[in-house]
Protein backbone atom coordinates (compact mmCIF):
# COMPACT_ATOMS: atom_id res chain seq x y z
CA UNK A 1 0.00 0.00 0.00
CA UNK A 2 1.27 3.52 -1.07
CA UNK A 3 1.71 6.41 1.50
CA UNK A 4 -0.96 8.26 0.05
CA UNK A 5 -3.26 5.21 0.65
CA UNK A 6 -2.04 4.29 4.70
CA UNK A 7 -2.93 5.57 8.08
CA UNK A 8 0.21 7.00 9.63
CA UNK A 9 0.99 8.41 13.07
CA UNK A 10 3.26 11.81 12.78
CA UNK A 11 4.93 12.81 15.80
CA UNK A 12 5.42 16.73 16.36
CA UNK A 13 9.10 16.02 16.95
CA UNK A 14 9.17 14.44 12.95
CA UNK A 15 10.12 11.12 14.34
CA UNK A 16 6.69 9.49 12.25
CA UNK A 17 7.19 7.27 8.82
CA UNK A 18 7.43 10.40 6.74
CA UNK A 19 9.46 13.38 7.68
CA UNK A 20 8.48 16.46 6.81
CA UNK A 21 10.13 19.78 5.63
CA UNK A 22 11.36 21.57 9.00
CA UNK A 23 9.18 24.54 9.40
CA UNK A 24 7.19 24.00 6.56
CA UNK A 25 3.46 25.07 6.88
CA UNK A 26 0.63 24.64 3.98
CA UNK A 27 -2.21 27.45 4.37
CA UNK A 28 -5.95 26.09 4.91
CA UNK A 29 -9.08 27.01 4.93
CA UNK A 30 -11.93 26.21 7.05
CA UNK A 31 -15.32 24.81 6.47
CA UNK A 32 -17.85 25.00 8.89
CA UNK A 33 -21.91 25.30 9.40
CA UNK A 34 -22.75 27.93 12.76
CA UNK A 35 -25.54 29.57 14.26
CA UNK A 36 -25.56 33.41 15.05
CA UNK A 37 -24.08 32.74 18.09
CA UNK A 38 -21.13 30.24 16.97
CA UNK A 39 -22.86 27.37 17.85
CA UNK A 40 -21.43 24.20 15.81
CA UNK A 41 -22.91 21.39 17.30
CA UNK A 42 -25.47 19.55 20.01
CA UNK A 43 -24.47 15.92 21.87
CA UNK A 44 -22.02 15.46 19.31
CA UNK A 45 -23.80 16.43 16.44
CA UNK A 46 -25.75 18.47 14.13
CA UNK A 47 -28.56 19.46 15.44
CA UNK A 48 -29.93 20.44 11.95
CA UNK A 49 -30.32 18.67 9.01
CA UNK A 50 -29.73 20.94 5.57
CA UNK A 51 -29.40 18.61 2.02
CA UNK A 52 -28.03 21.55 0.30
CA UNK A 53 -25.20 22.14 2.95
CA UNK A 54 -24.50 19.02 2.70
CA UNK A 55 -24.29 19.23 -0.67
CA UNK A 56 -22.28 22.44 -0.72
CA UNK A 57 -19.63 20.81 1.85
CA UNK A 58 -18.95 17.70 -0.01
CA UNK A 59 -18.84 19.79 -3.33
CA UNK A 60 -16.18 22.40 -1.83
CA UNK A 61 -14.08 20.31 -0.25
CA UNK A 62 -13.88 17.49 -3.23
CA UNK A 63 -13.25 19.63 -6.58
CA UNK A 64 -9.88 20.02 -7.87
CA UNK A 65 -8.71 22.48 -10.54
CA UNK A 66 -6.31 19.61 -11.45
CA UNK A 67 -7.16 16.18 -11.96
CA UNK A 68 -4.87 13.79 -10.42
CA UNK A 69 -4.99 15.53 -7.18
CA UNK A 70 -7.59 15.62 -4.65
CA UNK A 71 -7.87 18.02 -1.19
CA UNK A 72 -7.30 16.70 2.57
CA UNK A 73 -9.81 17.04 5.13
CA UNK A 74 -8.66 17.79 8.62
CA UNK A 75 -10.48 16.76 11.56
CA UNK A 76 -10.45 16.29 15.71
CA UNK A 77 -11.18 12.36 16.80
CA UNK A 78 -14.44 13.50 17.71
CA UNK A 79 -15.65 14.89 14.56
CA UNK A 80 -14.08 11.57 13.04
CA UNK A 81 -16.49 9.34 15.28
CA UNK A 82 -19.39 11.24 14.29
CA UNK A 83 -19.33 10.32 10.44
CA UNK A 84 -21.51 7.70 10.03
CA UNK A 85 -19.45 4.17 9.45
CA UNK A 86 -20.59 3.94 5.70
CA UNK A 87 -19.16 7.55 4.87
CA UNK A 88 -16.01 7.06 6.45
CA UNK A 89 -13.66 7.87 5.80
CA UNK A 90 -14.87 10.49 3.71
CA UNK A 91 -14.53 9.45 0.15
CA UNK A 92 -12.46 11.27 -2.41
CA UNK A 93 -10.34 13.37 0.54
CA UNK A 94 -7.62 12.40 2.55
CA UNK A 95 -8.87 12.58 5.63
CA UNK A 96 -6.42 13.56 8.48
CA UNK A 97 -7.28 13.18 12.03
CA UNK A 98 -5.81 15.07 15.06
CA UNK A 99 -5.70 12.46 17.66
CA UNK A 100 -3.20 12.07 20.87
CA UNK A 101 -4.72 8.81 21.89
CA UNK A 102 -2.50 6.33 21.52
CA UNK A 103 -5.38 3.96 21.26
CA UNK A 104 -6.85 5.63 18.46
CA UNK A 105 -6.18 3.09 15.74
CA UNK A 106 -7.41 3.49 11.88
CA UNK A 107 -4.23 1.58 10.39
CA UNK A 108 -6.39 -0.60 8.19
CA UNK A 109 -8.85 2.44 6.30
CA UNK A 110 -7.13 4.05 2.85
CA UNK A 111 -6.65 7.67 3.00
CA UNK A 112 -6.34 8.21 6.26
CA UNK A 113 -3.21 9.87 8.21
CA UNK A 114 -3.43 10.51 12.00
CA UNK A 115 -1.64 13.52 13.34
CA UNK A 116 -0.70 14.53 16.82
CA UNK A 117 -1.31 18.19 16.18
CA UNK A 118 -2.07 20.81 14.01
CA UNK A 119 1.10 21.67 13.46
CA UNK A 120 2.03 18.05 12.83
CA UNK A 121 -0.58 18.03 10.00
CA UNK A 122 0.58 21.02 8.55
CA UNK A 123 4.39 19.41 8.13
CA UNK A 124 3.18 16.48 6.74
CA UNK A 125 0.91 17.73 4.05
CA UNK A 126 3.76 20.39 3.21
CA UNK A 127 5.84 16.90 2.40
CA UNK A 128 6.37 14.52 -0.16
CA UNK A 129 4.12 12.65 -1.32
CA UNK A 130 1.44 14.99 -0.25
CA UNK A 131 3.13 18.46 -0.87
CA UNK A 132 2.36 17.53 -4.51
CA UNK A 133 -0.57 15.08 -4.89
CA UNK A 134 -3.02 17.37 -2.15
CA UNK A 135 -4.30 20.54 -3.61
CA UNK A 136 -6.27 22.26 -0.89
CA UNK A 137 -6.44 21.44 3.20
CA UNK A 138 -9.62 22.03 4.65
CA UNK A 139 -10.14 21.97 8.09
CA UNK A 140 -13.63 20.98 9.20
CA UNK A 141 -14.05 20.68 13.28
CA UNK A 142 -14.57 20.02 15.74
CA UNK A 143 -15.05 22.52 18.36
CA UNK A 144 -11.38 22.47 19.70
CA UNK A 145 -9.90 22.32 16.63
CA UNK A 146 -11.59 25.50 15.69
CA UNK A 147 -10.55 27.33 18.77
CA UNK A 148 -7.01 26.51 17.19
CA UNK A 149 -7.08 27.40 13.67
CA UNK A 150 -10.14 29.70 13.04
CA UNK A 151 -7.93 33.00 13.19
CA UNK A 152 -4.56 31.52 13.43
CA UNK A 153 -2.46 32.91 10.41
CA UNK A 154 -2.34 29.90 8.19
CA UNK A 155 -6.04 30.29 7.29
CA UNK A 156 -6.51 31.65 4.77
CA UNK A 157 -10.48 31.57 4.47
CA UNK A 158 -13.48 30.64 6.42
CA UNK A 159 -16.31 29.02 4.28
CA UNK A 160 -19.17 29.46 6.97
CA UNK A 161 -23.20 28.28 6.52
CA UNK A 162 -24.84 30.81 8.74
CA UNK A 163 -27.80 29.50 10.41
CA UNK A 164 -30.35 31.95 11.08
CA UNK A 165 -32.85 30.56 12.98
CA UNK A 166 -32.45 30.02 17.04
CA UNK A 167 -30.82 26.45 17.44
CA UNK A 168 -29.54 25.12 21.13
CA UNK A 169 -26.17 23.94 20.93
CA UNK A 170 -23.61 23.03 23.36
CA UNK A 171 -20.97 23.19 21.33
CA UNK A 172 -19.16 26.35 20.14
CA UNK A 173 -16.51 27.82 18.18
CA UNK A 174 -14.74 31.25 18.34
CA UNK A 175 -16.05 34.59 16.61
CA UNK A 176 -13.99 35.33 13.24
CA UNK A 177 -11.72 38.40 13.47
CA UNK A 178 -13.47 40.88 11.08
CA UNK A 179 -10.08 43.08 11.42
CA UNK A 180 -8.32 40.26 9.19
CA UNK A 181 -10.95 38.58 7.26
CA UNK A 182 -13.33 40.21 4.84
CA UNK A 183 -16.27 39.00 3.12
CA UNK A 184 -15.77 37.40 -0.51
CA UNK A 185 -19.44 36.09 -1.14
CA UNK A 186 -22.52 35.68 0.63
CA UNK A 187 -25.36 33.91 -1.26
CA UNK A 188 -28.98 34.68 -0.69
CA UNK A 189 -30.50 33.42 2.19
CA UNK A 190 -32.15 29.49 1.82
CA UNK A 191 -34.53 28.19 3.88
CA UNK A 192 -34.99 24.27 4.70
CA UNK A 193 -36.70 22.02 7.19
CA UNK A 194 -37.58 25.74 8.70
CA UNK A 195 -34.02 26.61 8.75
CA UNK A 196 -33.04 29.72 7.40
CA UNK A 197 -29.49 30.09 6.42
CA UNK A 198 -27.02 31.21 3.58
CA UNK A 199 -23.49 30.61 2.55
CA UNK A 200 -20.62 32.72 3.14
CA UNK A 201 -16.79 33.09 2.70
CA UNK A 202 -14.54 35.37 4.34
CA UNK A 203 -11.06 35.72 3.16
CA UNK A 204 -7.83 36.93 5.04
CA UNK A 205 -6.82 40.47 3.67
CA UNK A 206 -3.72 41.17 6.48
CA UNK A 207 -1.54 38.94 8.72
CA UNK A 208 -2.79 40.07 12.10
CA UNK A 209 -5.08 42.03 14.08
CA UNK A 210 -1.72 44.21 15.10
CA UNK A 211 -2.79 46.94 12.19
CA UNK A 212 -6.46 46.48 12.21
CA UNK A 213 -8.40 47.81 8.46
CA UNK A 214 -9.59 51.41 9.69
CA UNK A 215 -12.72 52.78 10.91
CA UNK A 216 -12.24 55.95 11.12
CA UNK A 217 -12.33 57.98 8.22
CA UNK A 218 -13.83 60.95 7.92
CA UNK A 219 -16.71 60.58 5.28
CA UNK A 220 -17.81 57.60 2.95
CA UNK A 221 -15.41 58.01 0.26
CA UNK A 222 -12.03 58.95 2.14
CA UNK A 223 -10.13 56.15 1.68
CA UNK A 224 -6.41 57.55 1.71
CA UNK A 225 -5.19 55.89 4.59
CA UNK A 226 -2.79 53.31 4.46
CA UNK A 227 -4.15 51.00 6.84
CA UNK A 228 -6.59 50.70 4.82
CA UNK A 229 -4.95 48.64 2.33
CA UNK A 230 -4.45 45.02 1.97
CA UNK A 231 -1.85 43.10 2.87
CA UNK A 232 -3.30 40.51 0.96
CA UNK A 233 -3.98 41.36 -2.88
CA UNK A 234 -4.89 37.93 -5.04
CA UNK A 235 -7.61 35.67 -4.00
CA UNK A 236 -7.42 33.03 -6.39
CA UNK A 237 -6.43 30.75 -3.57
CA UNK A 238 -10.52 30.12 -3.16
CA UNK A 239 -11.68 27.55 -4.65
CA UNK A 240 -13.08 28.01 -8.23
CA UNK A 241 -16.64 27.99 -7.49
CA UNK A 242 -16.00 30.54 -4.61
CA UNK A 243 -14.00 32.89 -6.36
CA UNK A 244 -16.34 33.47 -9.27
CA UNK A 245 -19.20 33.63 -7.35
CA UNK A 246 -18.20 37.39 -6.04
CA UNK A 247 -21.01 40.12 -6.93
CA UNK A 248 -18.50 41.83 -8.91
CA UNK A 249 -18.91 38.90 -11.41
CA UNK A 250 -22.39 39.87 -12.62
CA UNK A 251 -21.21 43.49 -13.63
CA UNK A 252 -18.04 41.82 -15.37
CA UNK A 253 -19.31 39.32 -16.66
CA UNK A 254 -22.19 41.65 -18.40
CA UNK A 255 -19.49 44.53 -19.79
CA UNK A 256 -18.01 41.26 -21.27
CA UNK A 257 -20.97 40.24 -22.95
CA UNK A 258 -21.54 43.73 -23.76
CA UNK A 259 -18.40 44.26 -25.51
CA UNK A 260 -17.89 41.24 -27.45
CA UNK A 261 -21.74 40.31 -28.13
CA UNK A 262 -23.36 43.54 -28.73
CA UNK A 263 -25.24 45.55 -31.18
CA UNK A 264 -23.51 48.85 -32.46
CA UNK A 265 -25.54 51.46 -32.08
CA UNK A 266 -26.03 55.21 -33.03
CA UNK A 267 -26.72 57.18 -29.85
CA UNK A 268 -27.35 61.06 -29.14
CA UNK A 269 -23.78 62.38 -28.29
CA UNK A 270 -22.46 60.52 -32.00
CA UNK A 271 -20.00 58.13 -30.22
CA UNK A 272 -21.42 55.05 -31.12
CA UNK A 273 -22.25 52.57 -28.31
CA UNK A 274 -21.96 48.34 -28.20
CA UNK A 275 -25.26 47.46 -26.57
CA UNK A 276 -27.50 44.78 -25.18
CA UNK A 277 -31.23 44.93 -24.45
CA UNK A 278 -32.96 43.19 -21.07
CA UNK A 279 -30.50 42.64 -18.49
CA UNK A 280 -30.21 41.87 -14.57
CA UNK A 281 -27.44 42.44 -11.70
CA UNK A 282 -28.87 41.29 -8.47
CA UNK A 283 -26.42 42.47 -5.21
CA UNK A 284 -26.43 41.22 -1.60
CA UNK A 285 -26.31 43.72 0.81
CA UNK A 286 -26.54 41.58 4.19
CA UNK A 287 -22.79 41.22 4.32
CA UNK A 288 -20.85 44.11 2.24
CA UNK A 289 -21.47 46.91 -0.28
CA UNK A 290 -21.21 46.63 -3.64
CA UNK A 291 -18.56 49.37 -4.57
CA UNK A 292 -16.55 47.85 -7.74
CA UNK A 293 -13.04 47.10 -6.66
CA UNK A 294 -11.69 46.42 -10.57
CA UNK A 295 -11.43 49.89 -10.37
CA UNK A 296 -10.80 52.71 -8.02
CA UNK A 297 -14.39 54.78 -7.56
CA UNK A 298 -13.05 57.31 -4.68
CA UNK A 299 -14.39 60.26 -6.70
CA UNK A 300 -17.51 60.97 -8.67
CA UNK A 301 -17.52 62.53 -12.07
CA UNK A 302 -20.07 65.64 -11.17
CA UNK A 303 -17.56 67.90 -12.46
CA UNK A 304 -19.03 68.00 -15.87
CA UNK A 305 -21.24 71.45 -15.93
CA UNK A 306 -24.45 71.78 -17.39
CA UNK A 307 -23.65 74.66 -19.64
CA UNK A 308 -21.68 71.51 -21.79
CA UNK A 309 -24.84 69.39 -21.95
CA UNK A 310 -27.74 72.22 -22.13
CA UNK A 311 -26.55 73.17 -25.68
CA UNK A 312 -27.76 69.99 -27.54
CA UNK A 313 -31.16 69.63 -25.55
CA UNK A 314 -32.21 72.86 -25.81
CA UNK A 315 -31.54 74.70 -22.80
CA UNK A 316 -28.62 76.69 -22.99
CA UNK A 317 -30.46 79.77 -21.06
CA UNK A 318 -30.72 77.51 -18.17
CA UNK A 319 -27.94 78.73 -15.24
CA UNK A 320 -24.66 77.03 -14.54
CA UNK A 321 -25.60 74.13 -12.21
CA UNK A 322 -29.65 74.02 -12.70
CA UNK A 323 -30.32 70.51 -14.35
CA UNK A 324 -34.14 71.14 -13.98
CA UNK A 325 -36.81 68.86 -12.00
CA UNK A 326 -35.00 65.68 -11.96
CA UNK A 327 -34.46 63.06 -9.62
CA UNK A 328 -34.53 65.08 -6.79
CA UNK A 329 -37.39 67.39 -7.61
CA UNK A 330 -39.30 64.26 -8.41
CA UNK A 331 -38.62 62.07 -5.50
CA UNK A 332 -39.49 65.45 -3.09
CA UNK A 333 -41.58 67.51 -5.19
CA UNK A 334 -43.16 65.15 -7.78
CA UNK A 335 -46.13 67.21 -9.70
CA UNK A 336 -45.24 70.64 -8.47
CA UNK A 337 -44.29 73.52 -11.09
CA UNK A 338 -40.44 73.91 -11.41
CA UNK A 339 -38.88 77.48 -12.02
CA UNK A 340 -35.36 77.23 -10.68
CA UNK A 341 -32.81 75.51 -8.30
CA UNK A 342 -33.10 78.73 -5.83
CA UNK A 343 -36.58 78.53 -4.95
CA UNK A 344 -38.43 77.30 -2.06
CA UNK A 345 -40.67 74.12 -3.09
CA UNK A 346 -41.55 73.23 0.87
CA UNK A 347 -45.10 71.80 0.95
CA UNK A 348 -45.22 71.92 -2.95
CA UNK A 349 -45.61 67.98 -4.78
CA UNK A 350 -45.76 64.43 -3.42
CA UNK A 351 -43.13 63.34 -1.50
CA UNK A 352 -42.62 60.12 -2.55
CA UNK A 353 -39.34 59.51 -0.62
CA UNK A 354 -41.39 60.34 2.74
CA UNK A 355 -44.42 58.16 1.95
CA UNK A 356 -41.92 55.53 0.50
CA UNK A 357 -40.85 55.24 4.31
CA UNK A 358 -44.35 55.68 6.04
CA UNK A 359 -45.49 52.79 3.95
CA UNK A 360 -42.27 50.70 5.28
CA UNK A 361 -42.58 51.51 8.77
CA UNK A 362 -46.68 50.73 8.73
CA UNK A 363 -47.81 49.11 6.06
CA UNK A 364 -44.37 47.09 5.14
CA UNK A 365 -46.70 44.35 2.98
CA UNK A 366 -48.22 47.09 0.91
CA UNK A 367 -47.27 46.53 -3.07
CA UNK A 368 -47.17 50.36 -3.81
CA UNK A 369 -43.81 51.13 -1.92
CA UNK A 370 -42.73 53.32 -5.25
CA UNK A 371 -40.24 55.94 -5.90
CA UNK A 372 -40.39 57.55 -9.86
CA UNK A 373 -38.54 59.98 -11.26
CA UNK A 374 -40.33 59.58 -14.43
CA UNK A 375 -42.50 62.48 -15.07
CA UNK A 376 -43.71 63.04 -18.84
CA UNK A 377 -44.53 66.59 -18.28
CA UNK A 378 -40.96 67.85 -16.83
CA UNK A 379 -39.34 65.75 -19.02
CA UNK A 380 -38.31 68.83 -21.48
CA UNK A 381 -37.47 70.99 -18.95
CA UNK A 382 -34.90 68.75 -17.46
CA UNK A 383 -31.50 68.88 -18.51
CA UNK A 384 -30.91 64.66 -19.14
CA UNK A 385 -34.74 62.27 -18.60
CA UNK A 386 -33.90 60.48 -15.65
CA UNK A 387 -31.98 57.11 -16.82
CA UNK A 388 -32.59 55.17 -13.26
CA UNK A 389 -36.04 56.02 -13.41
CA UNK A 390 -38.12 53.62 -11.11
CA UNK A 391 -37.68 51.96 -7.78
CA UNK A 392 -40.02 49.59 -6.13
CA UNK A 393 -39.31 48.34 -1.85
CA UNK A 394 -39.74 44.65 -0.61
CA UNK A 395 -39.98 43.90 2.48
CA UNK A 396 -39.77 40.22 3.86
CA UNK A 397 -38.22 38.87 7.08
CA UNK A 398 -36.97 42.15 8.95
CA UNK A 399 -34.97 43.23 5.78
CA UNK A 400 -35.42 45.75 2.99
CA UNK A 401 -34.46 45.14 -0.68
CA UNK A 402 -34.88 47.73 -3.85
CA UNK A 403 -35.40 47.00 -7.14
CA UNK A 404 -34.53 49.66 -9.61
CA UNK A 405 -35.14 50.14 -13.35
CA UNK A 406 -32.97 51.64 -15.55
CA UNK A 407 -33.85 52.76 -18.98
CA UNK A 408 -30.22 53.85 -20.28
CA UNK A 409 -27.31 52.57 -18.62
CA UNK A 410 -23.53 53.41 -19.22
CA UNK A 411 -21.94 50.06 -18.21
CA UNK A 412 -18.49 52.22 -18.23
CA UNK A 413 -19.33 55.18 -15.82
CA UNK A 414 -22.57 55.18 -14.82
CA UNK A 415 -23.50 51.73 -13.80
CA UNK A 416 -20.83 51.49 -10.95
CA UNK A 417 -22.27 54.38 -9.58
CA UNK A 418 -26.02 53.64 -10.03
CA UNK A 419 -25.13 50.30 -7.95
CA UNK A 420 -23.73 52.19 -5.18
CA UNK A 421 -26.31 55.13 -5.26
CA UNK A 422 -29.48 52.75 -4.60
CA UNK A 423 -27.19 50.44 -2.40
CA UNK A 424 -26.67 53.11 -0.01
CA UNK A 425 -30.27 54.65 -0.43
CA UNK A 426 -31.62 51.15 0.38
CA UNK A 427 -29.11 51.27 3.34
CA UNK A 428 -30.18 54.28 4.87
CA UNK A 429 -34.09 53.68 4.22
CA UNK A 430 -33.00 50.39 6.21
CA UNK A 431 -31.09 52.20 9.07
CA UNK A 432 -34.11 54.94 9.49
CA UNK A 433 -36.65 52.09 9.37
CA UNK A 434 -34.95 49.42 12.07
CA UNK A 435 -34.28 47.11 9.21
CA UNK A 436 -31.43 45.16 8.03
CA UNK A 437 -30.78 45.88 3.77
CA UNK A 438 -31.45 42.79 1.95
CA UNK A 439 -31.22 42.72 -1.98
CA UNK A 440 -30.57 45.27 -4.49
CA UNK A 441 -31.75 44.05 -7.87
CA UNK A 442 -30.61 46.44 -10.82
CA UNK A 443 -32.74 45.95 -13.90
CA UNK A 444 -31.17 47.63 -17.30
CA UNK A 445 -33.36 48.38 -20.33
CA UNK A 446 -30.35 49.54 -23.10
CA UNK A 447 -26.79 48.40 -21.29
CA UNK A 448 -24.28 49.78 -23.23
CA UNK A 449 -20.61 50.65 -23.63
CA UNK A 450 -19.26 53.79 -25.64
CA UNK A 451 -16.48 52.54 -28.39
CA UNK A 452 -13.96 54.91 -26.41
CA UNK A 453 -14.80 52.95 -23.56
CA UNK A 454 -14.23 49.70 -24.74
CA UNK A 455 -10.18 49.69 -24.41
CA UNK A 456 -10.25 50.98 -20.75
CA UNK A 457 -13.24 48.27 -19.85
CA UNK A 458 -11.20 45.21 -21.60
CA UNK A 459 -8.50 46.84 -19.00
CA UNK A 460 -10.24 46.17 -16.21
CA UNK A 461 -11.84 43.15 -17.24
CA UNK A 462 -7.89 41.63 -16.87
CA UNK A 463 -8.20 42.96 -12.58
CA UNK A 464 -9.47 40.48 -10.50
CA UNK A 465 -11.97 41.62 -7.90
CA UNK A 466 -11.34 41.87 -4.12
CA UNK A 467 -13.66 41.77 -1.28
CA UNK A 468 -16.36 44.41 -1.63
CA UNK A 469 -16.23 46.99 1.77
CA UNK A 470 -18.87 47.34 4.66
CA UNK A 471 -20.84 50.55 5.28
CA UNK A 472 -21.50 51.65 8.98
CA UNK A 473 -24.43 54.54 9.59
CA UNK A 474 -23.98 56.35 12.81
CA UNK A 475 -26.72 54.45 14.61
CA UNK A 476 -27.88 58.04 16.33
CA UNK A 477 -29.27 59.32 12.99
CA UNK A 478 -33.04 58.29 12.58
CA UNK A 479 -34.61 61.58 9.99
CA UNK A 480 -33.73 60.99 6.17
CA UNK A 481 -33.12 64.51 6.13
CA UNK A 482 -30.38 64.62 9.14
CA UNK A 483 -27.62 62.62 7.33
CA UNK A 484 -24.26 64.04 6.40
CA UNK A 485 -21.93 62.71 4.90
CA UNK A 486 -20.32 61.73 8.01
CA UNK A 487 -22.75 59.53 9.08
CA UNK A 488 -21.39 56.94 6.81
CA UNK A 489 -18.18 55.25 7.15
CA UNK A 490 -16.47 52.47 4.30
CA UNK A 491 -15.06 49.42 5.92
CA UNK A 492 -12.37 48.14 3.72
CA UNK A 493 -12.32 49.54 1.04
CA UNK A 494 -8.87 48.74 -1.45
CA UNK A 495 -9.79 48.61 -4.60
CA UNK A 496 -7.38 48.70 -8.26
CA UNK A 497 -6.34 52.28 -9.46
CA UNK A 498 -8.68 54.31 -11.01
CA UNK A 499 -9.44 53.66 -14.83
CA UNK A 500 -9.67 56.97 -16.74
CA UNK A 501 -12.74 56.89 -19.23
CA UNK A 502 -14.08 59.96 -21.18
CA UNK A 503 -17.92 61.11 -20.25
CA UNK A 504 -19.76 61.00 -24.00
CA UNK A 505 -21.36 64.51 -24.58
Amino acid sequence: MSAAHSSVIVNTNGNGSINPLPNLHRAYQVVVAATQDMGIGKDGKLPWRLPTDLKFFKEITTTTSQSGKKNAVVMGRKTWESIPLQFRPLPGRLNVVLTRSSSFDNAAAENVVICRSMSSALELLAASPYGTSIEKIFVIGGGEIFRETLNAPECEAIHITEIHTNIECDTFMPPIDTTVFRPWYSSFPKVENNIRYSFTTYVRVRSSAAEPLSQNSDSLFDNNSASKKFEVQNFSFLPKMIFERHGEYMYLNLVQEIIYQGAAKGDRTGTGTLSTFGCQMRFNLRRSFPLLTTKGLLKSFFGLSVAQQMPSIGLSEREEGDLGPVYGFQWRHFGARYTNMHDDYTGQGIDQLLDVINKIKHNPDDRRIILSAWNPADLKLMALPPCHMFAQFYVANGELSCQMYQRSADMGLGVPFNIASYALLTCMIAHICGLVPGDFIHDIGDAHVYQTHVKPLQDQLHNLPKPFPTLKINPQKKDIDSFVATDFKLIGYDPHQKIEMKMAV
